[in-house]
């Protein structure tokens, strides 16, 4: 087996960044300028295709030849690419950047080689965003540039010649990061499930461009109407602008606004009496929906034939291996509400403004709620939409050994009741609409979404405890009567941190409820890695770890990784709580990947997925939901005893049901 690596370098007039990989390729005038390769990690050369070079025969061949493996950084993009002008099956591409992630690195491939540690030579050159500028996307006409619209090879020879080196030091970085990471490879089922993500982004998603182009019609009248009222009323130049706002309110209202915050603004609004600074703050709230940055996201990124491409990035979350979202980012798309969704939908395509103000009242908030419904089944299809009932509630029940939750999974589900229950010794019957005690459900909810990671009262405040009616005394005990609820949780906390400890001060592995933790070394390629081995066979890595006194005094685990408020490469504390938020989490990913893996052995098309839900494009007559969720709630052979649970509906748009 032989093995090509390669960087492309391209044009098109199409912003990828706006648009994605698969509308910026299918631009007519999108093209191939330069092609370096290496063969089996050799010299690398490179075609110059913008100037005439041709691609040598033999590599041609390569590229669709099934004993030749192709490398590349992002290898979607190359793939996509050439397959513009070549044949090259995806199954024999590997992807470099995926390599990275799932070895527990950041993306982009100049902020991995300095994660790795690689040495100058070996890293990618500062110069190129500023090369890929000026050779790649149009060029603004100007006088000195002699009015062109593109800058061509012969216009700045020096900087050309600067570009092919580039070019060329891509493929020797991506090619060192391969080898840095080579003794922990990827595993053959996440290589297939990286192609088959990539069948999923290349096929795409069908686009009701009337409900895009209508709700950008409605929001651009209602809005300037809005901010129009805003400015009678204010007297601002800019009511838009934080500081010139806030000052205004501190004088209308006789107290201090130190910030404009989605909260902040909320609570003034309840607070203070009607009144000009109230239907400000309304104008604002309004205003401050994002369903227009969504609209507008659609119609930058759909492709000529109303689909849109590469709305999902394979782990995208490199912890825990989730998806992330592009583009549309459709892993936070507002909730719906409406119960008249199809007229609202209509009012907006036949652009009815007056219409959405009489019955619906607030437009960009009936806007937001029909961003989901701009996505729709191809012609002569539904969409079937399935998702897991609670997933990380049942896989956390299931890996501590909870057995009171399991029973609640085996049976009737209800997992807030009876968590209420538990805690305040209510029986289940009793947590019943009509009975007083049903109000315990909802501290049962809260309790349930912020505590099962060792979080405290400051997690149930985060989730909402206190606008949901808790006080800040009562916390400590609802954290205390949960934790005593849930003593197998508790253990699953503080096991696995100790075992983590455990494996760092002695390097022998540990074993705990189904996940082995070991320390692994590679000194040759200057690797260091605590790895979980979950259920699955998938492993979780924690670069670099080591030792040392927590803030509280205790010794604690650090990594290097991606810290997820600065996002930026740096050392890592963890805990307990922590690591078995990770291993719940990618067990539940691992739970849809098997999912996504059988649907599509049935020969069903997944459009999209959106954290624990799958969102299938089927022909009408054989749009059967309860197959669908029979599938997802099959056991999993390595989990044992996992209670699964689905449930789905078929649609004519995409909603929340």
């Amino acid at each position: 087996m032989r093995h090509l690596s390669i960087d492309i370098e391209t044009f098109s007039s199409v912003n990828i960044k706006k648009a994605g990989l698969y509308k910026y390729v299918q631009s007519p005038d999108f093209q191939i300028l330069l092609f370096a390769y290496s063969w089996d990690g050799g010299p690398v050369r490179i075609i110059d295709l913008a100037q005439g070079e041709q691609i040598p025969v033999e590599v041609v061949f390569a590229l669709a030849d099934p004993n030749v493996i192709k490398h590349a950084y992002n290898a979607p993009f190359e793939w996509y690419c050439l397959n513009r002008v070549f044949n090259s099956p995806l199954e024999q591409w590997r992807c470099t950047q995926l390599h990275g992630l799932y070895c527990g690195y950041t993306a982009g491939l100049a902020a991995t080689a300095v994660a790795l540690g690689l040495p100058e030579d070996k890293r990618k050159m500062g110069i190129g965003n500023a090369l890929i500028k000026l050779f790649c996307t149009p060029t603004k006409p100007s006088k000195a540039n002699g009015q062109r619209t593109r800058t061509l090879p012969h216009h700045e020879p020096d900087k050309w010649r600067l570009f092919k080196e580039y070019c060329i030091q891509d493929v020797v970085t991506e090619m060192e990061v391969d080898r840095r990471l080579s003794a922990f490879p990827v595993p053959v089922q996440e290589q297939k499930l990286w192609e088959l993500d990539q069948r999923i982004n290349a096929h795409g998603v069908a686009v009701d461009m009337g409900v895009v182009e209508g709700s950008l019609h409605c929001y651009e009248l209602v809005s300037g109407e809005l901010m129009t009222e805003a400015i009678r009323l204010s007297g601002l130049d800019n009511p838009k602008s934080v500081k010139q706002l806030m000052t205004w309110l501190t004088e209308e209202i006789g107290e201090e606004v130190d910030n404009l915050q989605k909260g902040t603004v909320s609570k003034l609004i309840d607070k203070i009496d009607e009144g000009k600074a109230k239907r400000v703050l309304e104008i604002r709230q309004e205003l401050s929906k994002t369903s227009v940055k969504k609209y507008q996201a659609m119609r930058e990124a759909v492709c000529v034939d109303g689909r849109i491409r590469g709305l999902l990035q394979f782990y995208g979350a490199n912890r825990t291996g989730r998806w992330a979202g592009r583009l549309v980012q459709v892993q936070n798309l507002p909730r719906n509400y409406l119960d008249t969704l199809y007229h609202a939908r209509e009012c907006v395509k036949t652009k009815k403004v007056d219409a959405l103000k009489l019955i619906y009242g607030n437009v960009p908030d009936t806007l937001s709620q029909l961003i989901r419904t701009a996505f729709i089944p191809s012609v002569g299809n539904v969409l079937l939409v399935s998702d897991f009932n609670a997933i990380e509630a049942r896989v956390l029940s299931w890996l501590s050994g909870e057995q009171w939750r399991l029973e609640v999974f085996s049976t009737h589900g209800k997992i807030y009741e009876a968590s209420a229950s538990q805690m305040f010794g209510v029986p289940l019957e009793l947590i019943t609409k009509g009975n007083p005690e049903y109000e315990l459900r909802q501290t049962g909810k809260v309790a349930e979404l912020a505590l099962g990671y060792q979080g405290g009262a400051g997690a149930l405040i985060s989730m909402g405890a206190l606008e949901k009616g808790l006080t800040e005394e009562e916390l400590p005990d609802i954290v205390r009567r949960w934790r005593g609820s849930n003593k197998r949780i508790v253990d699953l906390w503080y096991g696995l941190e100790n075992a983590a400890l455990e494996v760092m001060r002695t390097g022998q592995p540990v074993g705990i409820r189904g996940l082995i933790l070991t320390r692994e070394i590679d000194s040759f390629n200057q690797q260091d890695f605590l790895i979980i081995t979950l259920p699955s066979g998938r492993r979780l890595f924690y670069a670099r770890p080591f030792l040392s006194n927590n803030d509280f005094g205790k010794e604690a685990l650090y990594y290097h990784g991606v810290n997820q408020k600065t996002r930026k490469w740096e050392v890592v504390p963890t805990y307990g709580g922590k690591l078995v938020e990770n291993v719940t989490q990618a067990i539940a990913r691992d739970c849809l990947a098997e999912s996504l893996a059988r649907l599509d052995a049935c020969g069903y098309q997944t459009v999209m997925h959106i954290h624990d839900e799958a969102v299938l494009d089927v022909p009408l007559e054989i749009a059967d939901i309860d197959t669908i969720t029979t599938i997802m709630g099959q056991p999993i052979k390595w989990a044992p005893g996992l209670p699964l649970r689905a449930e789905g509906f078929v649609t004519e748009f995409y909603m929340k049901d």
